[in-house]
């Protein structure tokens, strides 16, 4: 009794839980996928299979470059985003869309729709919860109100009808409680577009036509070179439609343009070597002004060809200007190397002639780190020579810029007279394990002195590009 009751209080919901199921139209004939056109500012347009990207300044697509009707190959195309009319180009993606989701989905969906409100309508209607109907209701009245703008404005009008059904029983509710409550909520509707034919795949000849048209606005070589690809693979297929003279025409004027990019390429290629190996000339020896030069001739060697190739130029100017880049910094090293130069050459003379030593006592301490020698004349020669040498260096004054070097060549001479005079201290016990000491004081002696050899080198050899 309780549940008739409710019914009859609020009948509105109650045939909408009848009627809502019934709003589905037949479906239309479903299309197999959506081709969009793409126009130009010229004017004349561009079919693209399925959706275009525009990334930043660029749309990307794919559009049917030959193959079958039902299996077409796909070209992808990167254009300038300037070259589009958008307004025409955004008008015929909604209505695409549109056709699109109202042939295959839409039906379907908005079935979906009326059945979960029905569903919805029919549990307000039953129940004796007045709180919870109304906010069973205003939420299925959001749901409504989301549909149309998340599905393309597909049947809008009628999802319109059914949220005024809603919302006069939305009033009723809050009248209940209290009709001071009731607030007006709008419903945004998507406007209403005229619908334009949807495009068809392009006959050979219209692929054909659009693949030319391309090439004129395409900003790289490379895109104009595989465009044109694309055109003498079209023309290879059987059947095309085309007469024999027609096919000969597109193919030598696909070659013909294929040509002359070819060569544009390889000059470019040539002035580009030339120019990039001067500039690393002059980055090289720091001269600056000899890699500006070169930096300043790009301009006009670009004019000389023609202006065909702006990526390439583009190109070559940021190598040239790493070389710049390079020879000035090369240059302030050269200069700093000159001063070091002229304030440490006395340092840098008296550095060589301990490490002459060490150099000449190399092969006595390879002998002793093979454990193999020398001869005991030679030790005791040696160990004359070296004694007391890595104090002496101790107490020299040194530079700082020279330290590292000069730290080095102490400790080498320290791990050489170490090697010597544990050698001579095995000699004279015949103990192996000392000679075996001597042999590792040897080996770091050895590698010490190469790392200031190298340190020693960097200081007095010219700096160079890493």
């Amino acid at each position: 009794m309780r549940r008739t009751r409710v019914m009859t209080r609020f009948p509105t919901l109650a045939a909408l839980a009848v009627v809502v199921p019934l709003l589905a139209a037949a479906p239309s004939a479903a299309a197999d996928g959506t081709l969009f056109r793409i126009y130009l500012a010229d004017g004349t347009s561009v079919v693209s299979f399925g959706e275009y990207a525009r990334v930043n300044d660029q749309v990307i697509f794919s559009m049917p470059a030959g193959g079958s009707a039902d299996q077409p190959r796909l070209h992808v195309v990167t254009l300038n985003a300037s070259l589009v009319d958008w307004t025409r180009t955004d008008a015929f993606a909604t209505s695409a869309r549109y056709q699109q989701y109202a042939s295959t989905r839409g039906d379907e969906d908005f079935q979906l729709l009326s059945n979960e409100v029905a569903r919805v309508l029919n549990d307000i209607a039953l129940t004796t919860d007045r709180d919870r109907a109304l906010a069973t209701a205003e939420q299925a009245r959001r749901t409504l109100a989301d549909w149309p703008r998340a599905h393309y404005g597909y049947r809008q009008d009628e999802v319109r009808e059914i949220i005024g059904l809603i919302d006069e029983s939305i009033a009723r509710l809050k009248g209940v409680r209290s009709p001071n409550e009731f607030q007006l909520a709008l419903v945004a509707s998507t406007p209403q577009l005229p619908l334009e034919p949807l495009a068809g795949v392009p006959t050979p000849r219209e692929q054909l036509e659009q693949l030319f048209r391309l090439t004129q606005v395409a900003d790289r070589a490379s895109d104009r070179i595989a465009l044109l690809q694309s055109a003498i693979a079209i023309l290879s297929d059987a059947p095309t439609g085309l007469s024999l003279v027609e096919t000969e025409a597109y193919r030598r004027a696909a070659q013909r343009q294929i040509a002359q990019e070819v060569a544009i390429d390889t000059q470019y290629a040539e002035v580009s070597k030339r120019l990039t190996a001067a500039a690393a000339r002059g980055a090289a020896r720091g001269r600056v002004a000899d890699v500006q030069r070169v930096l300043d001739r790009i301009p006009r060697e670009d004019v000389r060809l023609g202006a065909h190739r702006p990526e390439a130029i583009q190109s070559l100017r940021q190598t040239v200007e790493a070389h710049l880049e390079a020879a000035r910094r090369v240059r302030l090293l050269h200069d700093q190397w000159q001063i070091r130069r002229s304030l440490y050459r006395d340092y840098e003379r008296m550095m060589q002639a301990q490490m002459l030593q060490l150099v000449k006592a190399q092969p006595a301490l390879e002998a002793i780190r093979k454990l193999e020698g020398p001869t005991p004349e030679r030790l005791t020669t040696l160990r004359s020579r070296l004694s007391g040498g890595a104090d002496r260096l101790q107490r020299q004054p040194m530079p700082e810029d020279l330290r590292a070097a000069f730290d080095l060549l102490v400790n080498a001479w320290r791990f050489a007279e170490h090697a010597v005079d544990r050698r001579y201290s095995a000699i004279s016990s015949g103990n192996v394990s000392t000679a075996w000491e001597a042999s590792s004081a040897a080996a770091g002696a050895l590698m010490l002195l190469s790392r200031a050899q190298q340190e020693i080198r960097t200081l007095i050899d010219p700096p160079r590009i890493p």
